[in-house]
């Protein structure tokens, strides 16, 4: 079905675009540092409204139209002045396995997600692909710009997982890229070198594509941004020793923020602390969202990192709204989810 003419012009509905901006305003000005409502005397919810593009042979254009049809029939999400609830259509072509496939890994679908075989390659060995010929990157680049395409002003885009390179260097190799690290120093970072301009590519097709306003990196409707802020997933940095993430992967993650005009985010889900003055001293990190072992840590992320990041935090047994509030008083603080009480204020 093409997109109604109704679900049109929900989708480019001026006072609803405004409201959506209003909140962009607030989250500027929060991540500049300034004294807004945001920051200082309350916390607000952040978590969105988000229809899936289908991972499919179909046409694009029918695709996206499908799931922007979904979305606009969710629109009075946006009707609040509580929460902030985006609307999002993101495209989650084989979950975090993405890049892998796109680097020649086996994608496979088991029990309700996916894995990846590993590569039997040297570590060292691994080539930038060819992307404009791969058919996977072909449909992305269709999907993305048919999005564009159907002229719709108010929803935001998110882009597949693009993860970070020590994650995706971890898929394609297990255990392997980690020794190596150690042993084969040279030939580990030739790989993670090679992953990172992959990733940065992407990021940069994306960018100069979808228009600033409009585009979110992954999980787009609960790690929302203001425009301009990119974002990588640095799950696996608690496997590393300050020395080895510091010396071979941190250069890497904060030149791919630096592909954003304005730097970028950082999801956490382990016990990363270890890292925080390198997090502190990465000029392009501007976020961090923490969630499960990291939103535990949320103490020491407060106290540890620049004045200037900002903090996403999930809560979660162990880390409470409340408790954060003891905490920061809702100073560098959005709250990923639903709040029990719909404001807090700051003692």
């Amino acid at each position: 079905m093409a997109l109604s003419e109704k679900a049109r012009q929900i989708l480019n509905r001026q006072d609803l675009i405004e409201k959506r901006d209003l909140w962009f305003d607030r989250m500027e000005k929060l991540f500049r540092g300034e004294n807004t409502g945001w920051n200082e005397k309350y916390v607000y919810g952040l978590n969105g409204i988000v229809s899936h593009i289908a991972c499919d042979d179909t046409d694009a254009r029918l695709r996206v139209e499908n799931s922007l049809e979904a979305l606009a029939a969710q629109y009075e999400a946006l009707e609040n002045e509580t929460y902030f609830r985006p609307l999002c259509v993101e495209h989650p072509p084989f979950g975090v396995h993405f890049i892998d496939k796109l680097l020649g890994a086996e994608v496979y679908f088991y029990a309700g997600q996916w894995y990846n075989k590993y590569l039997n390659t040297p570590v060292g060995s691994l080539k930038v692909p060819v992307l404009e010929n791969d058919p996977l990157w072909q449909d992305c680049m269709r999907v993305a710009e048919a999005f564009v395409e159907t002229d719709v002003a108010l929803p935001l885009f998110g882009l597949p997982t693009i993860a970070s390179a020590l994650n995706i260097a971890i898929n394609l190799y297990g255990e392997r890229i980690l020794v190596a690290m150690i042993e084969e120093p040279e030939a580990a970072q030739a790989d993670l070198n090679t992953i990172n301009e992959v990733l940065c590519d992407i990021h940069a097709w994306y960018r100069k594509t979808v228009p600033q306003k409009q585009l979110q990196p992954v999980i787009s409707w609960n790690r929302t941004q203001p425009p301009g802020y990119g974002q990588l997933c640095g799950c696996s940095t608690h496997l590393l020793s300050p020395y080895l993430y510091g010396e071979m992967v941190a250069p890497l993650d904060n030149r791919l923020l630096e592909v954003y005009s304005c730097g970028g985010l950082i999801h956490l889900c382990g016990s990363h602390t270890q890292h925080m003055e390198i997090f502190r001293n990465m000029p392009a990190l501007k976020a961090v969202q923490l969630n499960d072992d990291a939103a535990r840590d949320f103490k020491k992320y407060y106290e540890g990192l620049r004045s200037d990041q900002i903090i996403y935090l999930n809560p979660c047994e162990g880390m409470s709204v409340e408790q954060a509030m003891d905490i920061c008083g809702g100073d560098r603080l959005v709250i990923a989810a639903d709040l029990d009480a719909p404001v807090l204020k700051k003692n």
